[in-house]
Order: structure tokens, then C-alpha cells, then sequence
């Protein structure tokens, strides 16, 4: 998969002097910065003393003098001395930060509270989407979130899909074109550092869950001067030259989990599969699935090879727990039966909870027929088992025809970083560990069970590692885990 041939925006900063031995940074002022002025919440403080503020910041980077949205921000006043601010994102790319800091997420932060103010924001756009209370699109996104297309047999197939694609996008784009074209990981890494200026930080001290990491990474090839301390924990690697490259690790990164599952089958003996070619079997299942899609029984449910590789892929985050029962859907779907693979709740189908506005318009989608098939083929031959459920070889599809150029290409980190900290879990280790070794001196913290992301999940001995971090820029030993 190559970069498509729209308009591309590449913007990486100059790297100005790196300063990796400082303490927790300092309150500075800053003369252009507007000052922040805390207050009650719209929706109160909850039971943590959530504060918060609003943010003006320019809609379009690049013309800092012309319109501005609004940025809603939360804190967490430091419980003790506050020697800085650590600025926080939980990903989605949409989450609200200020609901999820103070209602679900709090708890985490109470150490590093101690001697750091936590600070975060409702991103850009998102607002009429998942709550949060910053400038928001005014548009449908449940027509934007709709399911991952089947992989076209043709290029009219294709071109099918783009024009359906660009016609739903369009729709929401007409609403206010500006905003929309301003999604990306890099707009956003602009509203952090615009945060950043506005809290008076000399530099930035940053926590990213799950694809607020997308974010750590675009303001670090934006602001790499500005860079003091961040956590990936759980992402994606989008710091790359080479994207088919990083493709095919995500696909062997599928494969090192899905041995998980055969080593687990054949040491325990309640496995429907054990003592057989778990592979072999599951492989077979798969391939006669996307020949002829299989049935539910009673419902008009029809699973592709593609769907059975999704929802195998979700049991991956919940672990062992979750692997006797789809042991047995792959018995009883050899059978011609897919009521196995059926999730207790919600939609039957593999879903991606997204809308793709940020997403396409730094993902790398495909040119045409041609080579999303040149795709899916090597994806198939590197990782079979789970290969074409990843999203960024099936799910981009719904990015054909997106009304919004590729903005946020792909790039490596640029040298001159301070060593950065990764955290993962067995799904969300390869990437992250890619991304951050990037930087000379980072080190990234695994943790050998499921899950998605540690620190705002819990897990004591991640948020430990961070704290230490964040406060005194100590890192673990490299090979730590957790």
C-alpha cells in the first residue's frame, strides 16, 4: 500500500536543542499566550474536583490570524505543589477528555496529582459525536460510521465504494468544510501546543492512550523542541517512511497473538481444538468462509473469512477467558454454522467504532483496484490468520473517495527527541515499542496479558513506571515489564 496520489501535506519542524535532564518544567510566562481561567464545569466537577476553561484556538493552523473554534479543557489541581501540568488525551481520536479524566479515569492520575496538575480537552470536531463540548461538526457522523465495505471484486466494485463514500463524507463536510479539513493528528498536536502556550509550560509533558499516541507522535514531528516528556501507551506506529513495511509488521504482530491461541489449545485439553492442527483448521474455515459466506442459522447473519478473522481478532483483548467458546465456534463452523462466532450483545458484525475523521486523513488508503488487491494478497501471505481483519487493510476502504486530503502522511520521528516511555499489552506492544524506538534512549514496558492500554486501565506497575516519568524523566530498565 502506497500513499495515494492526493494532495499531501508534510510539515516537520526544524530540531532545535534537546534538554533531557531538567526536573518537572516550570511555570513560564509567555506574553502571546492567552491565560486560562479555571472555573466550575458544565457538567460539575464529579467527586475529583474537576476544574475548567475554554480555549480559542485558529481553525486552520496555518492561518493563525483568521477564524477560531472553542477548546474545552478539564484539570485536576495537583494535590499537593504543583511543579507542572501533564497534558492527557484518551484517544478514539474523538474521546471527550474532561468526562473520561473525571469520571472514569481519575483514579489513575491520583498519584502523579501529587505533585502535577492533569490537564486535558474535548478534541476539535467531535463534539456533536461522543459529548464532548468543543466546536464540533454539525453533521450525521452515524452515516459516517458505517461498516466495513466487503473488499470489491473489480475496479467498478471500487469505484463504487468511493463514490458512495465521498457522497456520505461529503455531506458532513459541506456543514463547515474548514473544520473538516482540519482532523488530522496534526491539527490537533497544533490545539495541544496551543494548550501548552496557554498554561504557561516551557515545554510539554503529554500522556496518550490507544491513538492519542497518533497525537504524541504528530506534535513530535511538529515541535520536537517543545518535546519534554511523553507516554505512548497502546498505539499505533505511524512514524514511518516505508508504510507497507509497517503494514506487514502489523499483520505478523496478528500472528505472534494467534500462536497465543494454538500454544493455549494444545496445553489445555477443554480446547475443542486440542491436539489438532489448530492453524491448519482454523485457516481451512476462513478460506471456505470467504468462498461462500457462512450462515446463522435462523438469521440472515452471513460471515465472510474477513468477519471470522475480526471477531477472532476481539477475543485477543479479553484473553484466555474468552478462547474456550470460539474454540468451539470454529467446530461448529466446519459444520457449516456461524452461530459460534455471534457476540452475546451488539452488532454481529466485526465493528470499527469510528467515523474516519481523523483517520483518512492520515492513513493511507488505496489508489484503485489494483492495488488494494496487491495489498490484501501480501497481508494474506504474511499473516493469514488475522491479516485482512486489521483496519488499516480492510476498514480504510470506507476512506476511498474521502472529500479531505491526506494531510498527516506517515513520517519518522525526527532526531533530537528526549527519550520517550511505551507501554502495551500483547496486542498493543509491537507498535508501540516501533514508534518509540525510534528515539534514542526510550524505553517501552510490556505487559504479557490482554487488554487494551495500562495506565488509565489500572495496572499498578505501568502507572508507577509513568509517574516516575512524568515527575523526575526516570526510565525503567529496557526489558521492564509489567
Amino acid at each position: 500500500m502506497h500513499l495515494p496520489r492526493r494532495a499531501v501535506v508534510v510539515v516537520l519542524a526544524a530540531v532545535l536543542a534537546v534538554i533531557a535532564t531538567i526536573t518537572v518544567s516550570t511555570t513560564v510566562a509567555s506574553a502571546d499566550a492567552p491565560a486560562l481561567t479555571w472555573g466550575p464545569c458544565p457538567d460539575g466537577p464529579g467527586a475529583v474536583g474537576m476544574e475548567c476553561a475554554t480555549l480559542d484556538v485558529p481553525v486552520d493552523p496555518a492561518d493563525p490570524d483568521g477564524r477560531t473554534i472553542t477548546l474545552a479543557l478539564g484539570r485536576l489541581p495537583a494535590t499537593g505543589t504543583a511543579e507542572g501540568s501533564v497534558l492527557v488525551n484518551f484517544g478514539g481520536p474523538g474521546a471527550p477528555g474532561i468526562p473520561m479524566l473525571r469520571d472514569q479515569a481519575a483514579e489513575s492520575f491520583a498519584a502523579l496529582r501529587a505533585r502535577m496538575d492533569v490537564v486535558t480537552w474535548d478534541t476539535r470536531g467531535y463534539g456533536g459525536l461522543f459529548g464532548g463540548r468543543s466546536t464540533g461538526l454539525d453533521c450525521d457522523f452515524r452515516s459516517l460510521a458505517r461498516p466495513t465495505p466487503p473488499f470489491p471484486a473489480d475496479q467498478a466494485a471500487f469505484d463504487a465504494i468511493t463514490e458512495a463514500n465521498r457522497a456520505v463524507a461529503q455531506a458532513c463536510r459541506d456543514t463547515d468544510p474548514v473544520l473538516f479539513d482540519h482532523m488530522d493528528s496534526a491539527s490537533h498536536a497544533h490545539d495541544m501546543e496551543a494548550i501548552r502556550r496557554a498554561l504557561g509550560q516551557e515545554r510539554l509533558t503529554f500522556y496518550g492512550a490507544s491513538y492519542g499516541g497518533m497525537f504524541a507522535q504528530a506534535y513530535a514531528r511538529l515541535f520536537p523542541d517543545r518535546v519534554r516528556a511523553m507516554v505512548l501507551d497502546g498505539t499505533a506506529n505511524h512514524s514511518t517512511a516505508d508504510w507497507d513495511a509497517e503494514v506487514d509488521e502489523q499483520a505478523r504482530d496478528g500472528e505472534e497473538v494467534f500462536d497465543r491461541f494454538v500454544a493455549w489449545c494444545a496445553a489445555e485439553p477443554a480446547c475443542a481444538l486440542h491436539g489438532t492442527d489448530v492453524r491448519a483448521r482454523w485457516l481451512a474455515v476462513v478460506a471456505a468462509a470467504d468462498r461462500e459466506p457462512l450462515p446463522v442459522p435462523g438469521t440472515d447473519i452471513r460471515y465472510t473469512g474477513r468477519d471470522l478473522q475480526g471477531l477472532l481478532r476481539f477475543t485477543f483483548l479479553a484473553g484466555p477467558p474468552e478462547w474456550p467458546a470460539m474454540a468451539a465456534a470454529v467446530v461448529t463452523a466446519e459444520g457449516g454454522d456461524g452461530s459460534g462466532f455471534v457476540p452475546e450483545r451488539g452488532n454481529p458484525y466485526p465493528v470499527v467504532s469510528t467515523v474516519g475523521l481523523t483517520e483518512c486523513q492520515e492513513i493511507p488508503g488505496y489508489d484503485d483496484h489494483r492495488d488494494m488487491v496487491g495489498t490484501v494478497e501480501r497481508v494474506r501471505a504474511v499473516g493469514p490468520a488475522l491479516g485482512v481483519s486489521m483496519p488499516i487493510v480492510a476498514h480504510v476502504l470506507t476512506c476511498a473517495g474521502w472529500p479531505a486530503p491526506l494531510a498527516n502522511p506517515p513520517a519518522p520521528l525526527p532526531d533530537g527527541l528526549p527519550p520517550l516511555l511505551g507501554l502495551g499489552t500483547w496486542t498493543d506492544f509491537p507498535g508501540t515499542e516501533r514508534a518509540v524506538r525510534q528515539v534514542p534512549g526510550s524505553v517501552a514496558v510490556r505487559h504479557d496479558g490482554p487488554g487494551h492500554v495500562l495506565y488509565r486501565t489500572g495496572n499498578a506497575c505501568a502507572i508507577e513506571v509513568a509517574d516516575r516519568y512524568l515527575t523526575d524523566l526516570e526510565l525503567p530498565e529496557p526489558g521492564t515489564t509489567c
